[in-house]
């Protein structure tokens, strides 16, 4: 992880040009603000406990924004090779000049349930602006991503001189269930020379971010039994502990005094040469005063290169429904984020085996596979690296930062084993507290505004290479 010292120079695109495109960004800035306060009122949740119905809506009112803006937009909806069919993708694409590259402009339009809306200052699908940032479930994660590609497409518009391929993807939040075999199937049409996936952060306000490594993913289901049936606390407490205690004390062991990490087997990449302040840290990430942050070494490192594991979801007794029984059973959902070069399967093996090696007081255990997610580290001097370089320092005045991301996006493994030859940036369109996936989601604007003219700059850059 590097801060270069200073933009990289680029001497074929001129200032004048440069000035020109900063000025149609802002002049097209209104606009495109009105178009994502459009996409956040549509309630698309993927999630299948949720009317799918708005899911359609969202993507028809992505692919006729996209047809607006010049690109020969269609919605797909995409049938796996199961049968199953899968929420509504965007495809849009215009062809790129002879001898100019193609790129490929990454986004999805589902979003995150909204919770609880209590939660909420102002209601989750009804846009707010508050201290010049605007509040909405999907206004940063990944509506935001939509409008930068928008934005770019505005900002160019006739005088776009690469070939642009707009994938808009609807299951993002669920995993992506259909994208390999989305891949496969549009092979052609999704080819490209540069890959550009608008869906994660940047390292502070007016500062922009890189994302060049990401954390994978694996999550399992571990369940714990020590009876076969519920029975009387009061009558047989004492000599047998309840499941919920006893699993407690397994997920316990996940951990070291410290709060690392303590399951065998575990890799680790090298600690990033940037740092994050333990104070800027605690704020961004709401943690109460008198908790002590778990682990030691860098904050950065804890975050982007070493292992983390959390418990996601508990089921045992509800309060509300307990009654005086011993609970036979409890179940624990674990999400372990594993760090650049980790093979997922290899990390699952091992987590497997210290949940099982572990087993409270002999009480059966059982692990149930889920999710697996590969981790990615980006070549940090390809051209197309050098051209986003650039173009962030323009829009920002200020170099980029290389930064990891704790969080996964599992597909974009997918995209280099398709792909091997292209060049894949991972860029920002949020920040530390956009809260993305949580209660009063908001995207900063002028930070968004930014992200729109560094890829129309992007662009630019990349049809003069």
């Amino acid at each position: 992880m590097t801060t270069p010292d200073a933009p990289t120079p680029v001497h074929d695109v001129p200032e004048q040009r440069v000035a020109q495109l900063r000025e149609r960004a802002a002049a097209l800035f209104p606009g495109l603000r009105a178009d994502l306060e459009a996409l956040v009122r549509i309630p698309s949740v993927s999630n299948a406990e949720f009317d799918q119905a708005h899911v359609d809506a969202s993507a028809a009112a992505v692919a006729a924004l996209l047809e607006a803006a010049g690109l020969p937009a269609e919605v797909l909806t995409v049938t796996a090779p199961d049968g199953a069919v899968s929420r509504p993708a965007v495809i849009a694409r215009r062809p790129a000049p002879a001898g100019a590259p193609t790129v490929l402009l990454y986004a999805h339009h589902d979003v995150q349930p909204p919770g609880d809306d209590a939660d909420w200052v102002t209601p989750p699908f009804e846009p707010t602006e508050r201290d010049g940032r605007l509040y909405g479930r999907g206004a940063a994660d990944d509506k935001a991503g939509v409008v930068a590609h928008l934005g770019a497409l505005r900002v160019l518009g006739d005088e776009l001189g690469v070939g642009v391929t707009v994938f808009v993807e609807g299951e993002e939040e669920i995993g992506s269930p259909t994208f390999t075999a989305f891949l496969h199937a549009h092979r052609d049409e999704l080819a490209a020379d540069v890959i550009v996936v608008a869906d994660s952060s940047n390292w502070a306000i007016g500062t922009p971010g890189l994302t060049t490594s990401l954390r994978g993913l694996v999550d399992c289901e571990v369940e714990v039994a020590v009876l076969d049936h519920a029975i009387h606390s009061g009558m047989y407490g004492g000599p047998v502990l309840d499941a919920p205690t006893l699993l407690a004390r397994l997920v316990a062991t996940l951990h070291d005094e410290n709060g690392d990490v303590a399951v065998a087997g575990l890799g680790a990449a090298p600690d990033p040469a940037v740092e994050y302040d333990e104070a800027t840290f605690r704020a961004d990430a709401g943690v109460l005063d008198g908790v002590r942050l778990a682990g030691t070494g860098p904050i950065t490192a804890r975050l982007w290169t070493r292992p983390a594991i959390g418990v996601i979801g508990f089921d045992a007794p509800r309060v509300a429904s307990a009654s005086n029984t011993i609970t036979p059973r409890a179940t624990a959902k674990l999400s372990l984020r594993i760090p650049p070069g980790q093979d997922p399967a290899a990390a699952m093996d091992a987590l497997r085996a210290h949940l099982l090696a572990h087993a409270p007081f002999g009480a059966r255990v059982e692990v149930r596979d889920g999710e697996a997610g590969q981790p990615f580290q980006a070549p940090q001097d390809s051209d197309g690296m050098r051209a986003a370089r650039w173009a962030f320092a323009q829009a920002w005045g200020s170099a980029p930062v290389d930064i990891g991301i704790g969080g996964s996006i599992p597909f974009i493994a997918e995209l280099l084993e398709l792909y091997p030859d292209a060049s894949i940036l991972v860029t920002g369109v949020e920040d530390p507290d956009g809260r993305a996936h949580g209660a009063n989601e908001s995207v900063h604007l002028g930070e968004l505004r930014n992200v729109v003219l560094a890829e129309a700059l992007l662009l630019e850059r990349l049809a003069r290479r």
